[in-house]
């Protein structure tokens, strides 16, 4: 009996899994790969992302950056455009908004209900599916600009020529109040699975995990918590039901009772899938956004720590039941060393454990290389940065990063102001870095620079030559690796240094797509 156990479709399929959505087509039959039976690197040609709510601050100035490289090989037509979704209430007292928990405004099994529910309250929603940007051509980002505590969370998709390494950033900036400074993030493809180290439910801090789904049915999330003992008691915690189309927030310190200064989340999707990022603002040193971590590992980089952050600290995770002792490096510019008396550090399984590493980096770039011996037991973590003194002081977070396997960008550059970090912990590197097209002009320039082994550069980045409004950087790793990037954008305002951090994912626009008639003759039985 013959069985065919892969096909490009089922290929395809499971990449769709794995990104969020994504879609691939079939090389050309007449093409070299097809002929040789080769796998095709081909560009996917639809994908996703989806943007948080920016703020609940009346002060917030938001910026909206959408982009997509020019991709060879890409469909010649095709979209990208983010839409408003339908925005939910601020948390209730019991640490839902109207969503609601499982049971009460809607479970996994009242799925049909709630999805009518929730398409009829889109529906009265003025904004919701208004198209608030859409690009016109690869190469060249475009932007908007929404100010107050209405600024919506984004849906959006992009298909065609736009797929390819499509990128969105949200730039936030709120001139006062409890997380005032400079707010950034990269919107990001859903998934089913998310872990946030470094948030808290401490009196000091107001922290929401923003919840955001893009489908045409309810998504069912379960979030957890865990503390320096281990899980917190939650009350409200399981059965979260997010609406088709919309985003919900969550406020941390209405899920449990306990008030911690360092706090893992964990949030799980039951039904359906989500985007999830935790906003984090704290009464005195300002705000910003923690992306998720990287997936545990026993091997983490945390790539960009500014130079001259005056404290770092530390917050690490493992999942599992095991202890660990991480051994800790800093990726310096001369290359790795292993900074004085954090030369390891205790994690015990099931609970969240923080350090203060001081000013870890004393003027220099720098990353964090994390160890597990022999990589056995696997962990999440983050840091939390200040720059600044005193009552002038500013935070910012660098989760554990995935490393730019092909290509990554970062949006809303300036001229100054832009610090793009580049670290190669295990190899030397080559990577070339293109300065896009200028939002109000300016022409490309493009750069290739060198990354030594065991080593962080903070490099002079290209800047669009006759640049107007904002650009893109894009990062392609060209040999060696594996190379791991993040983009600070920084201001003064007032005598605060005002500054953000988002490191550079991986874009996932490039996939290998097996020749089909290869894998049916090898795979029959």
């Amino acid at each position: 009996m013959n069985r065919t156990t892969l096909s490009l479709i089922a290929g395809a399929t499971a990449l769709a899994a794995v990104t969020g959505f994504a879609a691939v087509s079939a090389p050309d039959p007449g093409s070299a790969e097809q002929r040789t039976g080769a796998a095709a690197t081909l560009p996917v040609e639809r994908t996703g992302l989806l943007c948080p709510r920016p703020s609940t601050s009346d002060l917030a100035e938001t910026t909206y950056t959408s982009f997509a490289p020019v991709t060879e090989g890409a469909d010649g037509k095709g979209t990208a455009v983010l839409r408003a979704a339908a925005q939910q209430s601020a948390p209730d007292d019991d640490g839902t908004s109207e969503g609601g928990k499982d049971g009460e405004n809607g479970s996994a099994d009242e799925k049909d209900e709630g999805d009518e529910k929730g398409e009829k309250d889109a529906a009265k929603d003025d904004t919701a599916g208004k198209p608030v940007l859409q690009l016109q051509e690869p190469g060249k980002p475009v932007t908007a600009e929404a100010d107050g505590a209405d600024a919506p969370a984004l849906v959006g998709t992009a298909d065609g020529r736009f797929a390819s390494g499509w990128t969105a950033q949200q730039t936030t900036e709120v001139a006062a109040g409890t997380g005032r400074g400079l707010q950034g993030v990269a919107c990001s493809a859903a998934d089913t699975q998310f872990w946030f180290p470094g948030a808290s439910t401490d009196g000091s801090r107001t922290d929401y995990i923003h919840l955001t789904n893009p489908d045409d049915s309810a998504a069912v999330v379960d979030i957890e918590l865990y503390g320096k003992d281990g899980e917190l008691e939650t009350t409200v915690g399981e059965g979260i039901t997010v609406k088709p189309r919309s985003a919900e927030p969550v406020l941390l310190s209405t899920l449990t009772a306990e008030k911690q200064t360092d706090v893992t989340v964990h949030v799980v999707v039951r039904s359906g899938r989500v985007g999830a990022a935790v906003q984090a603002l704290d009464d005195e040193t300002g705000g910003d956004w923690l992306p998720a971590s990287a997936d545990p590992s026993g091997r983490l980089v945390l790539p960009g720590i500014p130079k001259d952050a005056t404290a770092v600290r530390l917050v690490a995770f493992t999942p599992g039941d095991a202890d660990v002792d991480l051994k800790v490096r800093l990726a310096s510019p001369s290359g790795l060393i292993t900074p004085a008396g954090n030369e390891t550090l205790h994690v015990k399984g099931g609970m969240t454990a923080a350090f203060d590493l001081g000013d870890l980096t004393r003027g220099e770039a720098g990353s964090l290389v994390l160890t597990a011996p022999d990589g056995s037991v696997p962990v999440v973590a983050a840091v939390r940065v200040l720059r600044g003194e005193g009552g002038k002081q500013e935070s910012a977070f660098i989760p554990a990063a995935r490393p730019v396997e092909t290509r990554a960008t970062a949006l809303d550059n300036t001229a100054e102001g832009t610090t793009l970090s580049v670290t190669a912990p295990e190899g030397d590197a080559e990577i070339k870095v293109t300065a896009s097209a200028g939002t109000k002009g300016g022409t490309p320039q493009t750069k290739t620079y060198s990354i030594k082994s065991g080593t962080t550069q903070d490099i002079e980045a290209p800047v669009p030559a006759g640049l107007k409004g904002s650009y893109a950087l894009t990062v392609e790793t060209r040999a060696g690796g594996p190379v791991y990037a993040s983009r600070t954008l920084a201001s003064t305002e007032g005598g605060v240094p005002f500054f953000t951090v988002q490191p550079l994912p991986d874009d996932r626009g490039m996939v290998a797509v097996p020749d089909a008639s290869e894998n049916l003759s090898v795979l029959q039985r």
